[in-house]
């Protein structure tokens, strides 16, 4: 009989979390708008602008639903209750983070600061100006690898770690490519992360009605 899948509370992604929450909380309460874009945006390099691109495909749909399709391959996530735990997770968070972008309609790095000659951005880079609050990328690499470490078995929670690093630069590439501000990426991680961890729990409350036990004869 098939058994959920194993869940757990994975540390090395939480606690970097709960540093970056802690740490960007700090840095948006010491600095201004302007100071904390141009840090990750004028901070730039050839590296940096060949790679960029490609790292924020990280939260990019496509991106997501094919990384939680390779798992359902896999006969321990084949079942009802990975697929809608996958589908929560990573889907509510960014309904309603498109619900917030429209709420707010804030203008872009690009907009607010008219398209100011000091904002490295290349040709080939999108030239994006409105609905910048929250980050819909950031939100979808959080809430992708805060599921993806608390589906790691044990032996594999160090991985946990990894799965932040790249939930981390996913955030970090929106704002290097001029797409998003610090407070835009700051929220959607918390968006991302704290649906999905939401989602895990109450979809594990709900596992006996996937997951029922046989019964027993007499």
């Amino acid at each position: 009989m098939a058994q959920k899948p194993y869940t757990s509370y994975n540390v090395y992604f939480l606690l970097p979390f709960a540093i970056w929450v802690v740490g960007g909380g700090i840095a948006l309460t010491v600095s201004d708008k302007e100071t904390l874009f141009k840090t990750f945006n004028t901070n730039h390099t050839s590296f940096l602008d060949s790679i960029m691109l490609g790292i924020t495909t990280l939260g990019e749909g496509w991106f997501i639903t094919v990384a939680l399709l390779v798992l359902f391959g896999y006969s321990s996530f084949r079942n009802g209750w990975y697929f809608i735990t996958a589908a929560a997770a990573t889907t509510l968070p960014s309904i309603f983070t498109q619900i917030l972008k429209s709420h707010f309609g804030a203008a872009r790095p690009l907009k607010y600061f008219n398209e100011a000659a000091w904002i490295h951005t290349l040709p080939e880079w999108p030239r994006l100006m409105e609905r910048s609050f929250p980050s819909g990328h950031s939100c979808g690499a959080f809430s992708l690898y805060t599921l993806l470490s608390m589906l790691l078995l044990p032996r594999y929670k160090w991985l946990g770690s990894i799965l932040f690093i790249f939930a981390i630069s996913t955030a970090y590439s929106r704002m290097y490519l001029a797409a998003h501000f610090f407070e835009d990426v700051y929220a959607g991680s918390i968006i991302g992360t704290c649906i999905a961890t939401m989602v895990v729990i109450i979809m594990n409350g709900l596992a006996p009605y996937f997951f029922k036990r046989p019964k027993t004869l007499r």
